[in-house]
């Protein structure tokens, strides 16, 4: 029965606490919603800190040419015009907004002699419009929030993991899940939903995300009916760290190249010289990544699969007050002084440009009741995200998404009904490792999926290798039948892990499934077998569906841009 479960009522849920979390928070408790926010982890230690170079928002404090016009244009040539332009329109506008916001509830960024926010360059970015402090922007912008969001009345539900989205009829009334701590369950209902639970580079064994991102919000959207979109789109961030083993792919900011870092290969040649003459080392993030990819494939990497990457010829002090993180980082887990010496970096998986098909200007979803803002939601940033972007989406569409969702629970009069047989189907589910009678390890099945996703779903990407990781896939999502967990469900990540492979698994199928689809290279999709744009598949998206068949992938056209959008994009190149 229902009833035996220990149940909570509001207005909003908002699934994930990271920056869209908790703006979406802000904003629909400001509409007078009541408001629970539940997070996998600890308030406070949402995967949003990781960012570090800054948040872009065309405030022309150093470049008094900058303007929403010249971000706009760069973002969408950034994802290679498959973004949804009503999206990048509102962002570009809004970006200062909402830099100035966090201002005003105490963030403290880096200014410049006058008294102005202090902005950087970052690649493919035509001005210095990046807001930071120092390189531990998402920290400060997660540390507000949380401040504001806390004093704004709402209820948080930290360490519990949400794993199915209730649904009476059509839309969502609810969310079942369990606390992390003794495996209880608890019961979630709502009138409205948020997803804001980040991407899923977990999936792949050479990442900057943290254990929380196993895809949980993009793979319960997909089961709730919803269309994803976009999912081929992986970004290889180009500049993680090498050595040691330990910390292969932890993130080193984009912020020192914006600084004056320079790559370099293994004889000492600044090799994007000859990949991207005009932007060099800000060249945009695939272009870099490959590039880094090409030098090691051709003999000129770094001792460890990497390039080199120095900023030595800085200042010492300079370093240190622009790139502390970094300094300590380096210093403290690798034995390696950045003030002194080049460091080794390499390409780490770093954000998923796909993710559930929204509306631009609510974040709703194809489910009723349903929203997503921040990295679960795609459109946006198209086939690759311009550095610095993502700090201000969280803002702009965390707001937007957080107002909508509070406005379409007011609208609604009556009870919504949970359905019982739902949640007892999940229950099942969560149980089933404990009674399978299986010997399936769910950490190695989490290893090989790493493995299947590096070698067949790559920087590099071809039919034959796409489709074999395909079966392998589907072989491993046949294999979670049988996964065994020992003990109880009181403090047991073995149980954790082996619902996060199953989230991961349908992510991956996705993921593959759509590279297979788009057969060309555009952004983070690289094709060696279909090396060149095409026209035509530059005019759609392509979206994944449930249907009774299984999960499809089709092509969705993209809208025409407005005229006066075209010609910004015109006067821009």
């Amino acid at each position: 029965m229902i009833e035996n479960y220990e149940t909570h009522q509001h207005d909003v849920l908002i699934i994930g606490a990271g920056g869209a979390g908790l703006r979406a928070a802000i904003a629909a408790a400001a509409a007078g919603a009541s408001v629970g926010v539940v997070c996998k982890s600890l308030l406070g230690k949402a995967h949003t800190v990781m960012a570090e170079g800054g948040m872009a928002a065309s405030l022309a404090n150093l470049d008094q040419a900058d303007s929403w016009e010249v971000h706009f244009a760069d973002t969408m040539r950034g994802g290679q015009m498959i973004n949804n332009w009503k999206m990048a329109e509102l962002f570009a506008k809004e970006a200062p907004d909402r830099v100035f916001e966090l201002e005003r509830w105490g963030a403290l960024f880096d200014r410049t002699p006058d008294g102005k926010i202090m902005q950087r360059a970052f690649g493919a970015h035509t001005y210095r419009r990046l807001c930071h402090v120092g390189d531990r922007t998402g920290l400060e912008l997660i540390r507000t929030l949380q401040d504001k969001s806390v004093h704004s009345g709402i209820d948080v539900y930290m360490e519990c993991t949400i794993t199915r989205l209730l649904k009476d009829g059509d839309r969502v009334c609810g969310a079942f899940g369990y606390w992390r701590e003794d495996g209880r369950f608890v019961l979630f209902r709502a009138k409205t939903i948020v997803l804001a639970s980040g991407g899923w580079g977990r999936m792949y064994k050479v990442t900057s995300n943290s254990w929380e991102s196993t895809g949980d919000g993009v793979a319960m959207a997909y089961e709730a009916g919803a269309e994803l979109q976009d999912a081929e789109m992986v970004q290889f961030h180009p500049t993680g760290m090498v050595w040691p083993p330990g910390v292969r792919g932890i993130l080193v900011t984009e912020g020192m190249r914006g600084e004056g870092g320079i790559l370099r290969n293994s004889e000492g040649e600044r090799f994007m010289e000859r990949y991207d003459p005009k932007k060099l080392d800000l060249s945009s993030r695939d272009v870099v990544a490959r590039a880094i990819n090409s030098e090691v494939l051709a003999g000129r990497g770094s001792p460890h699969g990497g390039a080199f990457l120095e900023i030595n010829h800085l200042p010492a002090s300079f370093i240190k007050q622009k790139l502390p993180s970094m300094y300590e980082q380096f210093h403290a887990l690798a034995d390696v002084d950045i003030t002194k010496e080049a460091i080794e970096v390499a390409p780490t998986v770093h954000y998923a440009m796909g993710g559930v098909r929204v509306e631009a200007e609510t974040g709703a979803t194809t489910v009723p009741g349903l929203f997503a803002a921040g990295e679960v939601a795609a459109g946006l940033h198209g086939a690759n995200r311009l550095g610095g972007n993502s700090l201000t989406d969280l803002l702009v569409f965390g707001r937007r998404a957080g107002d909508a969702a509070a406005a379409c629970a007011n609208a609604l009069s009556g009870p919504l009904y949970v359905d019982e047989w739902q949640v007892q189907e999940e229950k099942e589910l969560l149980l089933r490792p404990f009674e399978s009678g299986g010997k399936e390890n769910p950490y190695l099945l989490h290893e090989e999926l790493q493995e299947v996703m590096a070698e067949h779903a790559g920087i590099t990407r071809d039919e034959e290798t796409l489709q074999r990781g395909l079966r392998k896939v589907l072989d491993l999502q046949e294999r979670t039948k049988n996964i065994e967990v020992l003990g109880s469900r009181m403090f047991n990540p073995g149980w954790h892990m082996a619902r996060d492979d199953l989230f991961m698994l349908t992510v991956a199928k996705a993921v593959i499934r759509a590279a297979i689809a788009r057969r060309e290279s555009r952004g983070a999709q690289f094709r060696t077998d279909y090396p060149e744009k095409s026209e035509d598949l530059g005019r759609v998206n392509f979206a994944v569906c449930k249907t009774e068949a299984g999960m499809q992938v089709q092509p969705v056209p993209i809208p025409p841009m407005p005229p006066e959008l075209a010609k910004i994009l015109k006067e821009n190149q």
